[in-house]
C-alpha cells in the first residue's frame, strides 16, 4: 500500500467530523472509572483581514501537538478557536477593495487567489472577514488536522460576545480599573481616531517620544514669533551654532496657545492633536525663513538659519538646531553647507557667515580608552573615515557618540550650577528648570514613521478618552502575582512580563469607530481590539451554551451569577449557573501559547485583567511564547506576495509533511524558516517511515519470547526515547521531542538492522513494538500517518492509544553498555581498516587482562580523583610493581568515566567484556567478511603475532587485522 497522504488525510478529515472527535465536554463519571484531568489550551484567535499563511499554520499547530499530548495522556482536552475582527483593519482593507487600489488587488488577487466574481462578496466588513475565515482560516486549519472544537468558534462582532465584552467593561469601571483623561495616544490622520497596534501597518515597535521645543526667537515685520526647535538632547543647547530647515517644505506661522508660532504644516496639526490651541494665521514656504536669524533663549545668541533637503517637515516641528561639536551629523553638514558656496548664494547667504560658524564644544568625555578631543563630533567623523553625510558609517558614528556624552560627559563651566555634571545626572532637571522659566516646550513624536494599514499617517495626539488604569499599584502587584504562580515557557520570559507591568501606564481603550463593542455608558466609541481580547477565553468555555439563551437576557447580573455564583446576585438566573459549572470546569486556561512580541500588549493584558475580574484559582497557569517565521531566509510579507499558503503546501507535501517540518525546524520560541527542498526531504523521510511500517505491518507478529541481546538492547533505547520525548513535551519543547520520537530512534534503527537478523522471530517482535510504540510517541505531530498506521497494527488509532510510558522490563544500563561496546568495536576496526586500505582475512581482538580490570574497579569505587585512586591502588603489591603502566592507566581510565552517571559505571564494572565480543562474532563476522578471534591478555591460549595484546585497555580492546 503506497503512501497517498492526500487521500489518507481526507479520509481522516471526513471521520473526525462525522464523529465529533474533538469535541470537548465536561465528564462527571468516566466510562473507566478513571478520573480525567481538564485540559484548557488556548491561542490568539486569528485577524481575517486577509489570508492565513505558513506562518500562521505553525502558531496554530504547535498547541494542537500539546492538545494532542495531553489527550494521550488521559485529559480531556479543549482546544478552541474562534475570530477576531474588531477595530479597523477590515474596514480599511474593504475600503482599499472598493476603490480597486492596486496593491489591495494584488494581494486578494496573487497572492490570496480570490475569485473575480466573489470579490463584490467582500465589499462589506463582515463579507471580507467571512471569506477570509471559512475559504483560508478554516479550511486551513482543518486541512493541518487540528483538534478543534468548532462548535465553540464565535467573531467579536458577535452580539452575544458583546454582552460578555458589556459585562467585563462595567465590572472593570466598578472596580475603579477605568478612568477618563488627556492622554497621549497613536492616532490615525486619515481615520480620524486613536489606532492601536494591530492596527498599524508600519511602525509597531514605535516608541512615544517627548522632545523638548527650544524656543528660538524671530523678529518678523516687528512680531516676535516663536521658532521652536525640537530635540532629544536639551542640553546641548550652549552648543547650537545655526539651524535647518526645508526651504521647499511647507509652513506656517501659527497662533499656539496665544502666541506666534513658525512651524510646519504637519507640526500646526500635530500640536492641535496634542490638545494646543492653534489658529493658522499665514502659509510659507521654509524659504521664508532661510537666511534668518534666530535668537537662542538661553544663550541670547543669534544664530543663521540655513537650507537643508535633509530636513524632516514631518517630524517634530520641520526646523532644526545644529550643534557640530557634538553631533557627527551636525558636523558633517556643516562642513558641506561651508562647501556649497552657490548653493548658498541662491538663498542670499554670504558664504563667509558661514565660512565664519565654528563648533561650540559644551561638555568633556571622561574615558580613560580614547581621546575625543576639544571637538568630540569630528573625532568621530574622521576616527571612522567619514566623508560625506550619505556615508552609512554616520548613522552608527553618532549615536555611539550619544551613548558616550550621555554616560560620560561632564558639563562645562558656562552651564554654572549644572557645571561638571554628567549629561545622565543633569538633563532632566535642566530640562525642566528651562522648562518652568519658559525657554523650552514640549511636544510628543514617535520613535519611527508609523503607518495605518488603511494607509494613514499616525500621529501622537492627546486625547480626552477613557483608559484602562494599569499604571494603578494594587494592579500591578496583583499581575505580578499571576506571573509568579504561572509556568513562563521558556522561563527566560518570565522578566519580560514584570518588566512590562511595571512600566506600563494608562491604555486608552477606545476608538471613535470601527467593529466591535460600545463602551456601555457612551456608546459614541468602541472597545479597540487589544481592550476587548484579555478575558475572551472564558467565553469560549460557554459559547456553544449561549446559543440557547436569548441576547436580551444576557444582561450584568446574567455574567455576574455566570462567573460569581449565586450569592452575587439577589436573584440568580438557572441558566447562567448551569453555564458556570461548565466554566468551573474548564478553568483555568493550562497553557495558552502567543507570539513573543505580543508580552509587550496582549499576554500582559490578558494577565492584568484575569487577576481583577476572577479568583486567584481561576488565573492563568502558563504562557508559552513562538517565535517568528522567515520563507527562504526572508520575513513573510503578504502585501509582497512572500508567502507560502498552506492549502497549496498540503497539496503538494501533505499536512504531516507541512505539520512535520513546522514542528522540527525549530522549538517553538524560536524563529523558524520555511525552506521548500527541506520541507520536500521531510515528505521523503515520512514515505520511508511509511514503507517500512508497511512492512512489519504485513509480516508476521514474531515471538517476544525468543529475544537477543540486540533486541534488549533496541527495547531499552526505546525506553530512553519515551523518557526523552515525554520530558520534552511536558516543556512544551516539540522540536526535541520530535526529533528525539523520529530522527533520534532512526539512529538506533541504523545500527539494529545493520547489527541483528531480522528475520528472527525475536526481531520481528522487537520492531513492530518499536513501531507501535514510536507511533504513538509521533502522534501528535503526525496524526494522519500515524493513526492510519497504527489502525493498521493494532485496530485501534494511535491517538485512542494511551501515551507510552517507560517499562522497567525493557530498560537495561547493562544491555545498553555493553553493546555500545560491540559499536565501538566496530567503528575502531572500521577506522584501522580506512587508514591501513587493507582487507583482513582474519581480525583479532584483544580484551585487557584481569589486572587492568582491578584498576578500573578501583576508578569506579574511588572516583576520578587521580591521587585518591593511585593511592588505593598502590595497596596492592602487584600493581604497585607495575610502575609507571598503572599510573598511566588510571589516567586512561579517569577519562573514561568521567562525565558517566553511576549506573553506567556500575554496568561497565559487571560487564565481561570477552563475552560480550564472542557473543557478537557471528556480526563482526558478516560485518567484514572476515574471521574474528576473542583474546584475554595473558591468558593461557592468547595468539599474539603482532604483540598488540598488551595495548588492550578496559573499554578499548587491542586489535590486529590479518
Amino acid at each position: 500500500m503506497d503512501y497517498d497522504p492526500q487521500e489518507l488525510e481526507q479520509r481522516w478529515r471526513e471521520r473526525w467530523a462525522e464523529s465529533g472527535r474533538y469535541e470537548a465536554d465536561p465528564v462527571d463519571t468516566p466510562a473507566d472509572g478513571e478520573e480525567e484531568e481538564p485540559t484548557f489550551i488556548t491561542v490568539p484567535y486569528p485577524y481575517p483581514s486577509g489570508g492565513m499563511h505558513i506562518g500562521h499554520a505553525r502558531t496554530y499547530t504547535v498547541p494542537d501537538v500539546y492538545a494532542r499530548y495531553r489527550r494521550q495522556q488521559g485529559d480531556n482536552v479543549l482546544f478552541p478557536i474562534a475570530w477576531h475582527v474588531t477595530g479597523t483593519p477590515i474596514i480599511g482593507a474593504v475600503e482599499r477593495l472598493k476603490k480597486r487600489e492596486e496593491k489591495q488587488m494584488s494581494v486578494l488577487r496573487d497572492t490570496y487567489n480570490v475569485p473575480e466574481d466573489t470579490l463584490s462578496e467582500l465589499e462589506t466588513p463582515m463579507g471580507f472577514a467571512n471569506h477570509f475565515i471559512e475559504e483560508h482560516y478554516k479550511k486551513g486549519m482543518q486541512s493541518l488536522g487540528l483538534s478543534v472544537d468548532w462548535r465553540r468558534e464565535f467573531n467579536t462582532n458577535d452580539e452575544r460576545y458583546s454582552k460578555f465584552i458589556t459585562w467585563q467593561y462595567e465590572t472593570l469601571r466598578d472596580h475603579g480599573r477605568l478612568e477618563k483623561g488627556l492622554h497621549p495616544v497613536k492616532y490615525c490622520t486619515d481615520e480620524e481616531q486613536p489606532v492601536t497596534t494591530h492596527d498599524l501597518l508600519e511602525g509597531e515597535e514605535a516608541e512615544f517620544q517627548e522632545y523638548t521645543l527650544v524656543r528660538f526667537g524671530w523678529e518678523q515685520a516687528d512680531e516676535d514669533v516663536v521658532v521652536p526647535m525640537a530635540t532629544l538632547r536639551p542640553e546641548t543647547v550652549y552648543g547650537v551654532t545655526n539651524a535647518y530647515i526645508d526651504p521647499e517644505a511647507d509652513y506656517v506661522v501659527a497662533d499656539v496657545d496665544g502666541e506666534r508660532w513658525f512651524v510646519s504644516t504637519q507640526a500646526a496639526e500635530k500640536l492641535r492633536l496634542q490638545a494646543r490651541d492653534v489658529e493658522v494665521l499665514a502659509e510659507y514656504e521654509g524659504a521664508e525663513l532661510v537666511g534668518e536669524r534666530v535668537t537662542n533663549p538661553i544663550t541670547g545668541d543669534k544664530v543663521l538659519v540655513l537650507p537643508a533637503g535633509f530636513v524632516d517637515a514631518d517630524n517634530a516641528t520641520g526646523v532644526v538646531m545644529s550643534v557640530p561639536a557634538h553631533s557627527p551629523d551636525d558636523y558633517v553638514a556643516l562642513q558641506e553647507a561651508k562647501a556649497d558656496t552657490d548653493y548658498l548664494e541662491s538663498f542670499g547667504i554670504d558664504p563667509a557667515d558661514v565660512a565664519d560658524i565654528e563648533p561650540i564644544p559644551i561638555l568633556d568625555i571622561e574615558d580613560d580608552e580614547e581621546d575625543w578631543g576639544e571637538i568630540p563630533a569630528r573625532h568621530a567623523v574622521e576616527s571612522n573615515g567619514i566623508e560625506s553625510s550619505d556615508d552609512p558609517a554616520l548613522k552608527k558614528a553618532t549615536k555611539d557618540l550619544y551613548n558616550k556624552e550621555f554616560h560620560a560627559g561632564h558639563l562645562k563651566e558656562m552651564y554654572g550650577e549644572y557645571a561638571g555634571e554628567l549629561v545622565k545626572d543633569a538633563r532632566d532637571e535642566f530640562k525642566h528648570d528651562n522648562a518652568d522659566s519658559g525657554a523650552f516646550d514640549l511636544m510628543q513624536e514617535f520613535s519611527e514613521e508609523v503607518v495605518c494599514r488603511c494607509g494613514g499617517d499616525v500621529v501622537v495626539a492627546e486625547q480626552d478618552t477613557w483608559f484602562l488604569t494599569y499604571n494603578d499599584e494594587d494592579w500591578k502587584r496583583m499581575a505580578h502575582e499571576v506571573v509568579d504562580g504561572m509556568d513562563a515557557i521558556p522561563e527566560n520570559t518570565r522578566g519580560e512580563y514584570d518588566h512590562t507591568i511595571d512600566w506600563l501606564n494608562e491604555w486608552p481603550c477606545i476608538r471613535n469607530y470601527g467593529l466591535g463593542t460600545r463602551l456601555p455608558w457612551d456608546e459614541d466609541f468602541v472597545i479597540e481590539p487589544l481592550s476587548d481580547s484579555t478575558i475572551y477565553m472564558a467565553y469560549y468555555t460557554i459559547a456553544h451554551r449561549l446559543q440557547d439563551v436569548p441576547v436580551e437576557d444576557l444582561d450584568r447580573e446574567f455574567f455576574d451569577a455566570l462567573f460569581y455564583g449565586e450569592d452575587a446576585v439577589d436573584d440568580a438566573d438557572e441558566r447562567a449557573l448551569q453555564l458556570r459549572e461548565e466554566w468551573d470546569y474548564w478553568y483555568p486556561v493550562d497553557y495558552r501559547f502567543s507570539a513573543n512580541d505580543l508580552i509587550s500588549n496582549h499576554l500582559t493584558f490578558y494577565l492584568f485583567h484575569h487577576a481583577d475580574l476572577f479568583d486567584q484559582q481561576m488565573w492563568p497557569q502558563g504562557v508559552v511564547i513562538m517565535g517568528m517565521g522567515l520563507l527562504e531566509g526572508e520575513k513573510m510579507s503578504s502585501s509582497k506576495g512572500h508567502v507560502v499558503l498552506p492549502g497549496e503546501a498540503i497539496e503538494k507535501y501533505g499536512a504531516d509533511t507541512v505539520r512535520f517540518f513546522l514542528l522540527n525546524s525549530a522549538e517553538p520560541w524560536q524563529d523558524y524558516d520555511w525552506r521548500a527542498d527541506q520541507v520536500g526531504s521531510v515528505r521523503d523521510q515520512l514515505d520511508r517511515f511509511w514503507n517500512r511500517a508497511q512492512d512489519l505491518i504485513e509480516g508476521d507478529e514474531g515471538d517476544e519470547g525468543e529475544l537477543q541481546h540486540v533486541d534488549r538492547w533496541l527495547l531499552s533505547k526505546l525506553q530512553d526515547t519515551v523518557r526523552t520525548v515525554t520530558e520534552s513535551m511536558e516543556n512544551s519543547e516539540t522540536r526535541s521531542a520530535s526529533q528525539a520520537a523520529f530522527y533520534g530512534f532512526e539512529e538506533q534503527l541504523r545500527w539494529y538492522r545493520r547489527r541483528a537478523d531480522l528475520d528472527r522471530p525475536g526481531a520481528r517482535w522487537t520492531l513492530r513494538h518499536v513501531l507501535e510504540t514510536r507511533l504513538r510517541l509521533l502522534a501528535p505531530f503526525v496524526p494522519f500517518l500515524t493513526n492510519e498506521l497504527h489502525e493498521q497494527l493494532t485496530g485501534t488509532p494511535a491517538e485512542d492509544a494511551p501515551w507510552p510510558t517507560v517499562d522497567p522490563e525493557y530498560e537495561s544500563t547493562v544491555v545498553e553498555v555493553e553493546e555500545r561496546q560491540v559499536e565501538r568495536l566496530t567503528e575502531d576496526v572500521h577506522d584501522i581498516i580506512d587508514v591501513t586500505e587493507t582487507d583482513p582475512e582474519t581480525i583479532r581482538v584483544y580484551v585487557a587482562a584481569d589486572w587492568k580490570n582491578l584498576v578500573f574497579d578501583t576508578v569506579a569505587d574511588v572516583g576520578t580523583n587521580v591521587g585518591q585512586v593511585m593511592s588505593q591502588v598502590m595497596q596492592h603489591e602487584s600493581l604497585r610493581e607495575r610502575g609507571n603502566e598503572v599510573n598511566q592507566l588510571v589516567q586512561d581510565l579517569v577519562d573514561v568515566v568521567r562525565g558517566l552517571d553511576d549506573d553506567a559505571v556500575e554496568a561497565m564494572r559487571e560487564m565481561d567484556e570477552a563475552a560480550v565480543y564472542e557473543d557478537a562474532t557471528g556480526f563482526l563476522r558478516r560485518e567484514f567478511d572476515a574471521d574474528v578471534e576473542i583474546y584475554v591478555e595473558g591468558s593461557e591460549d592468547v595468539y599474539d603475532p603482532a604483540d598488540r595484546a598488551e595495548k588492550a585497555t578496559p573499554f578499548r580492546p587491542a586489535i590486529h587485522l590479518e
